[in-house]
């Protein structure tokens, strides 16, 4: 998994990618918290790390929803 997704590179991708990663984030923080719980987590920086592009990834979404900025997929619409 990447390091830290950026709002910029997050804004460039169609909304069925950004639900994809939204799901494989999601699916690796319930890893990394039944590891934390067993106390096998070695690395509690990427619980904070996942949960934070989880929360950048819905902001893109909710921009989008609002008409904050331009949904890529709209635009391949209209062009």
């Amino acid at each position: 998994m990447a390091k830290g997704l950026t709002a910029a590179e997050l804004r460039g991708l169609s909304r069925s990618e950004l639900d994809r990663k939204v799901g494989e984030l999601k699916e690796e923080l319930f890893g990394l918290r039944f590891s934390n719980a067993t106390g096998q987590l070695e690395s509690h920086g990427r619980l904070r790390a996942v949960r934070k592009d989880i929360a950048r990834i819905y902001t893109v979404l909710t921009e989008r929803e609002l008409g904050i900025t331009t949904d890529p997929d709209a635009e391949e619409v209209n062009a």
